[in-house]
């Protein structure tokens, strides 16, 4: 059974930092792409960060760059988000994605609220 379960969500004020973990099972987690995508209230979900499988390569949306640190841990089948500076735009629900295609994989999200 795959899944993959997000955690580290919480409240925290601006400037202030966290970190985000998604804990992957049931499937071959080192040759999947994983990404991190998110969702306010209102929007549209948008992409975050992805981090390659094979050559670890990462890219951000540029809303993120400087702030945020994708990584990943192939031994603890576990993907990290490593979240600074934050800002109350950055509040949204952060889910997890695995890809490898054409198989696609989605946690259930965890919520990141930024706010004094």
């Amino acid at each position: 059974q795959v899944q993959l379960v997000e955690s580290g969500g919480g409240l925290v004020q601006p400037g202030g930092s966290l970190r985000l973990s998604c804990a992957a099972s049931g499937f071959t987690f080192s040759i999947y792409a994983m990404s991190w995508y998110r969702q306010a209230p209102g929007k549209e979900r948008e992409l975050v960060a992805s981090i390659a499988s094979a050559t670890g390569r990462v890219d951000y949306a540029d809303s993120v760059k400087g702030r945020f640190t994708i990584s990943r841990d192939n031994a603890k089948n576990t993907v990290y988000l490593q979240m600074n500076s934050l800002k109350p735009e950055d509040t949204a629900v952060y889910y997890c994605r695995a890809y490898y295609y054409p198989m696609g994989y989605w946690g259930k999200g965890t919520l990141v609220t930024v706010s004094s």
